[in-house]
């Protein structure tokens, strides 16, 4: 009887909290998520900064970016080592990167810091492939990012930064003097650069998922 008792108790005791289910509210609130929203609620300040264009506001400007850039790195390794990866962060998490590169490169065509070609080209790229990844997962197939992809991502943020100081800087080293240098030409040259591993990546993209999808097909059972 008492051993029957036990086997009920345990079958009716509440889950504990590993066992519960987070909800919609409880990821939104964890600290990734957190940071992940930070970073969308930071464009329009962003903008603000860019609009009336100064060396201090620009320098401002480049604070926030690379503030949110580093928190693109710490807000998926915080999940990870908090074990609250959840679908509304996967949801989030590119869609704030998405945003701020896209508010950031749109912004500088008018200003002359960035030619609108460039800028659709990169948008382009990026529609693109995440309408390829869309896709993948539909099929159950996962594309990861590559060496490409993320040279590309490298390239790209310090295009940016630079592109948003978007002044000449007399810079030095060592005490030597390394002469004036716009940060604008430096922005553009990186940008390109990533123009290239964007659509490097974007072919590797089509590659994996080509392979993928014909694997799947070859190993389904006829």
């Amino acid at each position: 009887m008492a051993g029957l008792l036990g086997r009920t108790m345990s079958l009716h005791s509440p889950p504990t909290a590993k066992e519960r289910r987070r909800t919609l509210a409880d990821d939104a609130l964890n600290l990734p998520n957190l940071l992940t929203m930070g970073r969308i609620v930071a464009i329009p300040f962003f903008v603000w900064l860019l609009d009336l264009p100064t060396p201090v506001r620009g320098f401002w400007a480049c604070i926030v970016f690379t503030a949110a850039a580093i928190t693109d790195v710490l807000d998926g390794y915080l999940a990870r080592k908090l074990g609250v990866v959840s679908v509304l962060g996967k949801f989030l998490d590119p869609l704030a990167d998405k945003l701020i590169v896209m508010a950031a490169l749109v912004w500088m065509v008018p200003m002359g810091r960035i030619p609108a070609w460039a800028v659709v080209l990169l948008l382009a790229r990026e529609i693109s492939v995440m309408g390829l990844r869309s896709v993948a997962a539909s099929e159950g197939v996962v594309i990861s990012a590559g060496q490409e992809g993320k040279t590309k991502t490298a390239l790209q943020m310090m295009g940016i930064i630079a592109l948003v100081l978007g002044y000449p800087y007399r810079l030095s080293y060592a005490g030597l003097d390394l002469g004036v240098v716009d940060m604008v030409h430096v922005g553009r040259t990186l940008v390109y650069l990533s123009l290239l591993f964007s659509f490097a990546s974007a072919a590797q993209y089509v590659r994996l998922f080509a392979a993928a999808v014909e694997a799947k097909r070859t190993n389904a059972p006829t």
